[in-house]
């Protein structure tokens, strides 16, 4: 039997379950009654992790939750064709397909082989969680002009050998390989 959870002891970045369907908690608020008798209410910013939708809900401190049967497993990025993308499980060495909905756009950050986490529930992939960071080759940027400041922006853009095109520095060469925060896309370094 799966413990269970008060709805005011749900924290940020805490899974659970409601109306069995897997969430993680973003945000969560309590709020106390100033008059006598009054409830203690707790206010969630949610995240379906099937559907992705993100929403908010209120409920009673005593409402209670079910901790939902997540687990993540590595596995590396095979490729991806119009019925979706293939994962390497790298425990039991057995191929996971994602759909399109469920991959988003962390392709435009994936090579083959990468290596990340897939996300399950009772057992069945869900989704997936990219690594802080990826490392990928400048395949198009355009050459540093010495002095060429006078925008005020000491970056330029590069296409990444995924086909996205991010903002790298003007010292950042065609053919290097950088490092690319996943969270916002931008530049980490050089690999």
């Amino acid at each position: 039997m799966a413990a269970l959870i008060d709805a005011i002891d749900i924290k940020r970045k805490m899974a659970f379950e409601y109306e069995n369907v897997p969430f993680y908690c973003l945000e969560a608020e309590i709020s106390t009654p100033t008059a006598r008798g009054g409830q203690t209410l707790v206010r969630l910013r949610m995240h379906n992790l099937l559907t992705r939708a993100v929403f908010d809900k209120t409920f009673k401190a005593s409402d209670k939750f079910k901790e939902p049967d997540l687990q993540t497993v590595e596995a590396t990025y095979l490729y991806s064709d119009t019925e979706g993308s293939y994962f390497l499980d790298q425990d039991s060495f057995e191929t996971i397909a994602l759909t399109g909905e469920m991959v988003g756009d962390a392709l435009d950050l994936l090579v083959e082989g990468a290596l990340l986490q897939i996300e399950k529930y009772n057992g069945n992939p869900i989704g997936l969680q990219l690594p802080a960071h990826v490392e990928l080759v400048v395949t198009s940027t355009e050459p540093a002009v010495r002095g060429d400041t006078s925008s005020g922006s000491v970056t330029k853009p590069a296409k990444l050998e995924t086909g996205v095109e991010i903002r790298v520095p003007f010292f950042i060469k065609e053919g290097e390989k950088i490092k690319v925060t996943t969270e916002t896309r931008e530049y980490a370094g050089r690999a």
